[in-house]
C-alpha cells in the first residue's frame, strides 16, 4: 500500500495571517511541521502543497519537497487534492500546516485502519480524543464529534454535541483532530461535489462527506496536538516546545 502526506499550506489564514511562516523556537511553524511528519519515517512522499512562494521557498531551501498549487481553494482537502490527481498512490494522509508537534503514533493508527481494511469498505477516515475540559467542550473552535458503536462519525459541530439534556447520563465528548486520511478516489470525489447546506454552516469541510453518504471512520488517539490557530496558540507552542 503506498501512502504520502500531503500538507495544505495556505499562508493567509483568516484568523492568523502568515501564521505558518512564524518562528517557534529556531524553525517556523510549517517546517516543523514537515520535518516532524518526515521523521515518522511512515510516508513514501511527505509534500507541502501551498499557495505561497514563501512557505515554497522555506521547504525547499531547508531540503524539503514542496509544490505550488496553481487554483484558488476554499478547503486544505481541495488544495491537496489538485496536487494528489498526479500521483499514483493508495491512501493520502491529509497533515494539516499549523500543526508542528504531530506524532507518529495517531499517523500510524490512520494508516493501520486502511491496511486492515482488505475489502475497502473504509474510504475517510480521522481522528478524536476524549476532553473533559468544559471551557474546551464550550469553544465553537473546538469542533465535537458524536459517533456509532462502531465509531463512524455521526455528526461534528462546533455547538456542544451531544446536549446533557439529562443531568445524570454519563457522556463521553471527543474533540476532532483535523487531520485526515483518504483512499485517493474519495479525496477526488469531494472535489466534485459542490458544498453542502451543513458544510456551509458550520464552516467544516469534512461534514462534505457525511452529507454525500460517506462514513468516516474515527479513530481515538490520547494524542492532543497544538494547532496555531491564533497568536495566543504560538505562545503557547513556544512554551510547550521547550519540554517537547
Amino acid at each position: 500500500m503506498k501512502s504520502i502526506a500531503l500538507i495544505p499550506a495556505r499562508y493567509e489564514a483568516t484568523r492568523f495571517p502568515g501564521k505558518l511562516m512564524k518562528m517557534l523556537g529556531e524553525k517556523t511553524v510549517i517546517r516543523h511541521t514537515y520535518e516532524n511528519t518526515v521523521a515518522t519515517l511512515l510516508f513514501d512522499e511527505v509534500i507541502v502543497v501551498t499557495d505561497s512562494q514563501v512557505i515554497f521557498n522555506e521547504i525547499v531551501e531547508n531540503g524539503g519537497y514542496a509544490i505550488m498549487s496553481r487554483g484558488e481553494y476554499e478547503s486544505g482537502s481541495e488544495r491537496i487534492a489538485e496536487a494528489a490527481a498526479d500521483i499514483d498512490v493508495d491512501v493520502i494522509i491529509n497533515v494539516q500546516g499549523d500543526e508542528p508537534f504531530v506524532k507518529r503514533e495517531p499517523l500510524q493508527k490512520l494508516l493501520q485502519v486502511f491496511q486492515h481494511d482488505n475489502n475497502h469498505h473504509i474510504e475517510v477516515a480521522s481522528l478524536m480524543h476524549e476532553i473533559k475540559d468544559g471551557t474546551l467542550i464550550a469553544d465553537p473552535n473546538s469542533v465535537k464529534i458524536v459517533v456509532d458503536k462502531n465509531l463512524n462519525a455521526l455528526l461534528f459541530s462546533r455547538s456542544i454535541i451531544p446536549f446533557k439534556r439529562d443531568t445524570t447520563a454519563n457522556v463521553v465528548y471527543y474533540k476532532h483532530i483535523g487531520i485526515y486520511a483518504y483512499r485517493k478516489e474519495a479525496l477526488m470525489n469531494f472535489t466534485r461535489w459542490k458544498q453542502t447546506p451543513l458544510e456551509t454552516c458550520e464552516k467544516l469541510e469534512q461534514l462534505r462527506y457525511l452529507e454525500n453518504g460517506i462514513k468516516i471512520k474515527m479513530v481515538l488517539t490520547n494524542e492532543s496536538p497544538v494547532s496555531i490557530d491564533t497568536p495566543e496558540d504560538l505562545e503557547k507552542a513556544r512554551k510547550l516546545l521547550i519540554s517537547y
